[in-house]
């Protein structure tokens, strides 16, 4: 993380999950990644991005667990670079990015969608709350501090800031 941060953003995981993914070059790595692309030289063609900032990106990549390097050529060596269980949980959070850019397009509007492979539908992502089968999105769910938070986390999202629910 960058070195001047609030103390709150330390133990933010908005602000944690930034840190990781939230540069743009970032981010399309990772949706190549989950497009079955695992070489450099296959990110370095459809992102266009230069090869030392891809190197950066990518060593960022596996020094936060996304991804993982390994040799798939002895001579010359080569690497290739996969998800890992950690990276892989990303997808829902491409996922859903894209899916509510999409909600502000007409139909006909959208380059890329996201179908059934088994039927051949578009599906709509939500993110559901599996208790009650709302929306996460419904005003009655709220960010609460959580056991570890801190003082400046208390602070802001301690029981007294806490809106009355309902």
């Amino acid at each position: 993380m960058p070195a001047r941060v609030r103390v709150e953003d330390r133990e933010c995981p908005l602000s944690t999950a930034m840190s990781y993914i939230g540069e743009w070059w970032t981010v399309l790595i990772l949706h190549d990644c989950f497009d079955g692309y695992t070489r450099f030289d296959q990110f370095e063609e459809n992102i266009g991005l230069s090869s030392s900032m891809l190197t950066a990106r990518l060593r960022t990549l596996v020094d936060h667990g996304i991804l993982a390097r390994r040799v798939y050529q002895e001579r010359p060596v080569r690497h290739e670079y996969v998800l890992t269980d950690f990276g892989r949980s990303l997808r829902p959070v491409l996922v859903a990015m894209a899916a509510w850019r999409n909600a502000q397009l007409e139909p006909g509007e959208r380059a890329m969608i996201l179908i059934d492979s088994a039927t051949g539908r578009e599906v709509e992502p939500a993110v559901i709350d599996p208790a009650t089968g709302l929306e996460v999105s419904d005003p009655r769910f709220l960010f609460t501090a959580g056991p570890a938070a801190g003082d400046q986390m208390r602070a802001r999202y301690g029981p007294e800031t806490t809106p009355a629910r309902p």
